[in-house]
């Protein structure tokens, strides 16, 4: 497909319009006790402090970021698209995000790989602007994903991190075929929202403990699911 630039045309990055400041973002007790705080929160100035605190308290991964990444080589994949994992340097090293940008680029930036990696764009100027006019759009609040987008996407794409499957599955998009996800992260839960079934069955698959297990899955990554009776 072709990408027409709307927002980001003659720019240098698309953050070149906005100037970005740091906030405090907190947590308390009736009693005045903090349960969360974080002083050192980047987001664009216009935002609001609301806005501010659902990144900072809900979006932000918190822990096991790498302090320092390097690209992963991959054929055909343009260096600045290329997946990144922990540096060796720095391995035993984790930080949180903190700023609006990482959040904005692992998001942009895993979606635009995929689509890059399916064959969607005609050529890399038209990925580099999906790119970039995606990361305008959810700095400036013109568009935004659900809760487990924000969660999960972009998580193994931009900083390597991975985990054990949890028995998610997807579909493969050249066979066709639904298969189980070999990892929790690079084929991550992006849904919102979900409508199971259940089965009159005890503990058989489809049944009423196994309901209990899938629902467990989906709230582990930031869905929601309601049951047909």
């Amino acid at each position: 497909m072709r990408v027409t630039r709307r927002f980001t045309s003659g720019m240098t990055t698309p953050y070149d319009d906005l100037r970005f400041s740091t906030r405090t973002s907190e947590i308390r007790n009736p009693d005045g006790s903090v349960v969360f705080s974080n002083t050192n929160v980047l987001v664009p100035e216009g935002w609001s402090q609301v806005a501010t605190d659902i990144l900072a308290q809900k979006y932000f991964r918190k822990a096991g970021i790498p302090a320092a990444t390097r690209k992963v080589a991959e054929e055909g994949v343009p260096e600045w698209l290329q997946r990144s994992e922990a540096d060796a340097s720095a391995a035993d090293q984790h930080v949180g995000e903190h700023d609006a940008r990482q959040v904005f680029h692992r998001l942009a930036g895993c979606w635009t790989w995929w689509g890059w990696k399916e064959g969607m764009f005609d050529t890399e100027a038209d990925a580099r602007a999906f790119y970039d006019e995606l990361c305008y759009m959810l700095a400036h609040q013109m568009a935004a994903p659900n809760s487990p987008q924000w969660f999960n996407t972009g998580l193994h794409w931009a900083y390597g991190i991975d985990g054990p499957p949890q028995g998610h599955y997807y579909t493969e998009s050249k066979t066709s075929k639904t298969v189980k996800s070999r990892s929790a992260y690079e084929r991550p839960q992006p849904h919102a929202c979900f409508i199971q079934s259940v089965a009159d069955d005890l503990v058989q698959d489809g049944g009423i403990m196994d309901l209990w297990t899938r629902e467990a899955r989906l709230f582990k990554y930031g869905s929601g699911t309601g049951t047909n009776f």
